[in-house]
């Protein structure tokens, strides 16, 4: 049974639920987007408001933060670019016709998804448009991207000959029951990944590997090969929409609105532990030290000991669903749609689980020292009795 835990600190300071939360890649930051069509953004270091972002003229769905810039979408149809020091709007990319839900920064390119159908693809120095991919039959909810350096053998790049000059690819998971590759050059489908049921709601990439996950309504978790497109496994066991992705050390975490998560081996497709405790959908997850962090429709996050499954804390003080979870310096950072973002103190629960690996290893370690000796005094045994018997 889990103890309940108070926050650290409360910031209030949004008029509207808080939709998404993002961590600068240097720590230093956070920015909240929020349903009263501004993002705001807070200091790691003392937990205070240091930048308020306006300009949207409607709520913002989802944001993204580097060290120096700062990107949000929202239902206005548009992205902003704002500078992290100034707060100054400096770029406004137009060209969806609906809602913009997802948006997502690598290299020097800005991608984003929409209910218009269409992903796009823009500088993220210029206020232009680079591709179009036109093809989904409903919205585009989430969005994944990489190189095929990160993936393809030399001769396989070859078969791609007009390709070679962008080798960028994006990932694009749809209402519309579908997954598809492109080519961010030409703008071409790649692979169209067919086998859900249900609306694509989550994916994660696993270039090295060639892999990819998504999770669906369908209440399944399918993963790909993403050069050749051909699904490699259907893990089946969810009772509800799968809702969030997490992959860790060849492990897949998948939050669902069963209300549980549940863990994989992604090698095998085995389920080797479900998380439970939740009274409604899981609508996030991270995995940190040894630790799964999960937020929920029930306005309360939680921390399980991600080994064993045993729920070891429960963060209690939210009134509506938690939207995003970060994790930063031993603090627990969560948003929601009541409008705050809450700031928690995990240094005991991680320190209590650091003691707890170090104990297993040990363990471990003796139990492995005691085979060894036990399998070197049964050798020994056996060559005397061989000796005895003129053997």
């Amino acid at each position: 049974m889990g103890n309940s835990g108070s926050a650290v600190k409360v910031c209030t300071d949004h008029q509207g639920g808080i939709n998404w939360l993002s961590l600068s890649p240097d720590g230093q930051r956070l920015l909240t987007g929020s349903e009263d069509g501004t993002a705001r953004l807070w200091s790691t270091a003392d937990s205070q408001c240091h930048g308020h972002f306006q300009g949207h003229e409607s709520y913002i769905t989802f944001c993204h933060l580097e060290n120096e810039a700062a990107f949000t979408c929202s239902a206005d149809h548009t992205i902003r670019k704002w500078d992290v020091m100034t707060g100054q709007c400096l770029a406004i990319y137009r060209g969806h016709t609906s809602i913009v839900n997802r948006i997502l920064v690598a290299k020097d390119y800005l991608f984003s998804g929409s209910y218009d159908r269409t992903a796009r693809c823009w500088s993220v120095d210029k206020e232009k448009q680079i591709q179009e991919f036109r093809g989904h039959r409903n919205c585009v909810l989430t969005l994944a991207h990489y190189s095929s350096r990160d993936v393809l053998e030399e001769e396989e790049e070859e078969e791609e000959e007009e390709e070679k000059v962008s080798r960028d690819l994006l990932v694009t998971g749809s209402t519309d029951c579908t997954v598809k590759v492109w080519w961010v050059s030409s703008g071409r489908c790649y692979q169209t990944l067919l086998g859900h049921t249900g609306a694509v709601l989550c994916l994660i990439l696993d270039a090295p590997n060639r892999e990819l996950f998504s999770g669906s309504t369908d209440y399944t978790i399918r993963t790909w090969n993403i050069v050749t497109g051909e699904q490699l496994k259907v893990f089946k066991e969810h009772q509800g929409s799968v809702i969030c992705l997490e992959l860790v050390n060849r492990h897949l975490y998948s939050g669902s609105a069963d209300r549980t998560v549940k863990c994989w081996l992604v090698d095998t497709g085995e389920r080797i532990q479900t998380y439970k405790a939740h009274k409604h959908s899981v609508s996030t997850l991270k995995y940190h030290a040894g630790i799964l962090f999960t937020g929920s429709g029930d306005a309360c996050a939680r921390a399980f000991n991600s080994k064993s499954g045993v729920l070891q804390k429960i963060f209690r003080g939210h009134k509506f669903i938690i939207n995003c979870i970060q994790i930063h310096n031993e603090l627990l950072y969560t948003a929601s749609h009541d409008g705050t973002l809450r700031i928690w103190d995990i240094r005991g629960i991680c320190k209590r689980n650091k003691r707890r690996l170090r104990k297993e290893r040990s363990v471990q370690g003796r139990s492995s020292q005691k085979g060894r000796l036990s399998r070197l005094f049964n050798n020994r045994v056996g060559c005397m009795v061989q000796q005895e018997n003129g053997e």
